[in-house]
């Protein structure tokens, strides 16, 4: 009877102390929780496929709407969601130094692809890497690799132009933006020039696609790994990118260098700007109009514009940022696009409008379009920012603490809230943009919202598609830049539709992790008169 009542008593101490216990972390520092489910925390709906993840932090950021902050668990993770603008301001502008680094998603030097890349790059390796690839990101570059995209742009238009020449046509808009998406990134990344839609089983598309692909029972399993057995992923050396897919991308970046090395090759493209930055040529030229690429664009903060190189930068840091750029600009971009034509084909009046725009630069510009005139299309902003409100890429953002940080009290209810080192903090960005507190009936689309008698509405940190503080994405110009130049070229030609396969409303898919719609974007494009 002893024994068994030992073991009773040590196995309900072990389920208090491995099990409750560490989902009564924020209730202990006074801030709101909901009831979290032991080891999978908030995630249960998520991992059940009830709802996607866009839905879990939509509900979790509501769930206390009188809250600066309240307290989630991602699984077994106390991760606090910062709903006040003017905290995430503090946080992640003002006190930057407090919070630099992402969580780690890939366990450190597992996979130099993934661990060298300036997303996964932590504290002062970070600080180098961003001021190293700043410079390349700024207008005149965007300007000198527009002829690029803008090739790339109008490939995609002959090749669908030649597709409907019999009248409209279907088409799912996922693989015709990832097509155009992959092109974009090979030339203006790579430096590698092909034609996804008329080559569509191309070896640098089928690359990109196993590196980004999400929805496989393997990719998901490393995922799994990585987030609850970070400790056994290392030791089993589990990498992010299979062995084929880093294999080729490294030889492809090796082989390129050396070839523009040996035969004097210069190109407006990023790894010539890592060359650029190898040598200490690269400077960052201070920004004309910081605003030229749009209302979204983010601004660089003086980490980006400072000039350091303290450490080489070898082919394998230089493959790791053209794949990281490849990794976010092949899924996020060509998601933004799917979701800008579903919300143009089901908003007639607003592409009529778009279209209008188009067709007026498009006689100004004879055709032929300039990254300056691109700049000018104030709808096309418009319509663009919207999208990126109601569906933005990056559902939500963290950052992690790397000195311990106190959020004081400011209301009544609340008490100090003391973070410490390695704490998780989450910017709800989809939360903050269908707040109808911030935005009105957020789930119209109106691009309205950003029109010049409107935009001062929207206020400071509750805009954030492309994140916020130095640590904010690099490339919302080139995000920008791609979308625009795209669908200037497919309105000039094209009326977007909606066809039988079109669901309306869009439903989001509860099985993958990034957001995406379940059974694709279907649209038509029908050849304008």
């Amino acid at each position: 009877m002893f024994t068994l009542l030992l073991i009773l008593g040590s196995s309900v101490i072990l389920i208090y102390y491995f099990l409750i216990k560490p989902q009564l972390y924020w209730k202990e520092r006074n801030v709101t929780q909901g009831p979290p489910v032991p080891i999978i925390g908030d995630n249960k709906r998520t991992i059940l496929r009830q709802e996607s993840f866009l839905e879990m932090v939509k509900r979790t950021y509501m769930r206390f709407p009188n809250e600066r902050y309240t307290g989630i668990y991602q699984m077994t993770v106390p991760t606090l969601i910062l709903r006040d603008p003017d905290l995430i301001k503090q946080i992640t502008v003002k006190d930057f130094e407090y919070f630099t680094d992402h969580r780690s998603f890939v366990p450190d030097n597992s996979d130099p692809l993934w661990n060298k890349n300036l997303f996964a790059l932590k504290g002062e390796k970070w600080r180098d890497m961003r001021a190293t690839l700043s410079p390349a990101f700024t207008s005149s570059k965007m300007r000198a690799m527009f002829t690029l995209i803008n090739d790339c742009a109008k490939k995609f238009i002959d090749f669908h132009l030649e597709a409907s020449k019999d009248g409209e046509i279907t088409v799912e808009m996922k693989d015709i933006f990832t097509r155009y998406a992959n092109d974009v990134i090979a030339t203006c990344a790579f430096g590698v020039t092909c034609d996804s839609l008329k080559e569509p089983k191309n070896e640098f598309y089928v690359m990109g696609r196993q590196a980004s692909d999400f929805s496989s029972i393997i990719k998901n399993l490393k995922i799994f790994f990585f987030i609850l057995l970070p400790k056994i992923a290392k030791v089993l050396k589990i990498a992010f990118f299979n062995e084929h897919v880093s294999k080729f991308f490294k030889n492809l970046v090796k082989e390129t260098i050396k070839m523009r090395e040996d035969n004097g090759i210069v190109r407006p493209d990023m790894i010539n700007l890592l060359m650029e930055a190898r040598k200490g040529r690269l400077k960052y030229d201070e920004e004309t109009n910081v605003n030229d690429s749009g209302f979204a664009t983010v601004e660089e903060s003086h980490i980006g514009k400072t000039q350091v190189l303290k450490q080489e930068i070898t082919d394998t840091d230089i493959t790791a940022q053209a794949l990281i750029f490849f990794f976010a600009g092949f899924e996020s971009v060509s998601t933004l696009m799917c979701f800008m034509a579903y919300e143009l084909a089901v908003s007639p009046d607003i592409q009529s409008k778009l279209m209008s725009e188009v067709d007026e630069m498009y006689a100004e510009c004879n055709g032929k379009l300039t990254y300056d005139k691109l700049a000018t299309m104030k709808y096309m902003d418009m319509v663009i920012s919207e999208t990126l409100r109601k569906w933005p890429s990056a559902i939500a953002v963290d950052r992690v603490c790397v000195k311990p940080y106190t959020i004081p009290a400011v209301n009544e209810s609340e008490s100090p809230v003391h973070i410490k080192i390695g704490d998780v903090l989450w910017l709800p960005i989809i939360g903050m943009h269908y707040d109808p507190e911030l935005y009105p009936n957020p789930d119209t689309f109106d691009p309205d919202r950003f029109s010049e008698e409107n935009k001062h509405n929207i206020k400071s940190s509750t805009y954030l598609p492309f994140g916020i503080g130095p640590r904010n994405c690099i490339g919302s110009r080139f995000a920008l830049m791609e979308t625009k130049t795209v669908f200037f070229h497919i309105l000039s030609k094209f009326e977007i539709t909606v066809t039988s396969k079109t669901v309306v409303p869009i439903q989001i898919s509860k099985k993958q992790f990034n957001i995406t719609a379940e059974g694709g974007y279907w649209l038509g494009l029908k050849p304008r008169q």
